[in-house]
């Protein structure tokens, strides 16, 4: 999946590219709004908190620090003579485990109050009042995507792609 942006001059544009983009068969749940605070957005799909927060990424490390963590934890205990009641393997498994679930939940909330640093440089162009206008499609479709919305919708701008989104939520 590759998420595209596009900067949008006015809702009713932004309207239009959706509309379009639901003929295309792009899934509304695909589609993001994200909009200066108090700009009426109306029907159209606004950002969620995974889209306008740094939760994915914060979550992502939490959970390979929260389980690196747990698991040298685990070791520790394993190496205190006497402390291994049960398997060693038991012992260092679950508190990676435990490790990594501290970990997400911990940074998650962290992330959820952090604003994504993806939106930096579109950051001067929303507070002026346009919109910012995301869609996640398939690799092989951004070039169909983007040129739909090129014909459709000439007051978008194409600002580029995402690499990789991640797979949830």
């Amino acid at each position: 999946m590759r998420r595209l942006y596009f900067l949008v001059p006015d809702p009713a544009t932004a309207g239009a590219v959706v509309d379009e983009l639901l003929l295309a068969r792009v899934p509304y749940t695909r589609i993001h709004v994200l909009a200066r605070e108090g700009t009426p957005l109306g029907d159209l799909p606004q950002a969620g908190l995974a889209q306008r927060s740094d939760l994915i990424p914060a979550l992502q490390r939490g959970l390979a620090l929260g389980g690196a963590t747990g698991m040298l934890a685990g070791l520790v205990v394993v190496a205190i003579p006497g402390a291994a009641v049960v398997s060693a393997g038991a012992i260092v498994a679950a508190s990676a485990l435990a490790g990594s679930a501290v970990g997400a939940w911990l940074s998650s909330m962290v992330g959820i109050g952090i604003d994504s640093p993806r939106f930096k440089p579109f950051e001067q162009a929303i507070e002026s009042g346009q919109l910012l206008l995301m869609v996640d499609v398939a690799a092989e479709d951004t070039g169909r995507i983007t040129g739909l919305i090129a014909r459709h919708a000439p007051g978008a701008k194409p600002e580029g792609a995402e690499p990789e989104i991640p797979a949830f939520p």
